[in-house]
């Protein structure tokens, strides 16, 4: 691990999974079918640095080999799509964006994979009406609801 003081950290929904970024990193959305397939939504919103430049800084991630170019980790206690590898770059790490502790810090410059982009994934997708959470109605009252989910920022 490196001895720098890391820039970014992030993790899985349940915590188990931990990890830090020590250099900024390029980021960017991928729209390709294996993508929206991994993450199950429309785009995988990455972020990459160099593995001299990340760590894993609690529980290690599973790994699924998902094509012959590259494998895919998350957590093996509650699912979550961490991130991704390229076999031909193997000194390169990619970590979800929306896995950081501070996502909004590291917004995507570029989109590959555009041929596979979902029609309705236009600029429309963002005039949408929008509510915030519990406006629109919800199944819980959720300020009664107990969150399990691993706090952003949170060490372990």
């Amino acid at each position: 691990m490196p001895t720098s003081t890391p820039l970014h950290s992030g993790g899985c929904q349940c915590g188990a999974v931990r990890y830090s970024l020590f250099a900024e990193p390029v980021a960017g959305i991928c729209h390709c079918r294996m993508c929206q397939k991994a993450v199950g939504g429309p785009f995988f919103a990455w972020a990459m640095v160099p593995v001299t430049a990340f760590a894993w800084t609690a529980a290690e991630p599973a790994w699924f080999r998902s094509s012959s170019a590259a494998r895919r980790c998350f957590c093996p206690t509650c699912g979550t799509p961490l991130g991704f590898q390229y076999d031909r770059k193997p000194d390169q790490m990619d970590i979800g964006i929306a896995t950081l502790d501070e996502p909004n810090k590291v917004p995507p410059s570029k989109a590959y994979g555009i041929e596979s982009r979902l029609d309705w994934c236009e600029a429309s997708l963002f005039a949408l009406p929008g509510y915030k959470t519990g406006e629109a109605g919800s199944p819980e009252d959720l300020t009664k609801i107990q969150i399990f989910q691993h706090p952003d920022g949170a060490a372990g």
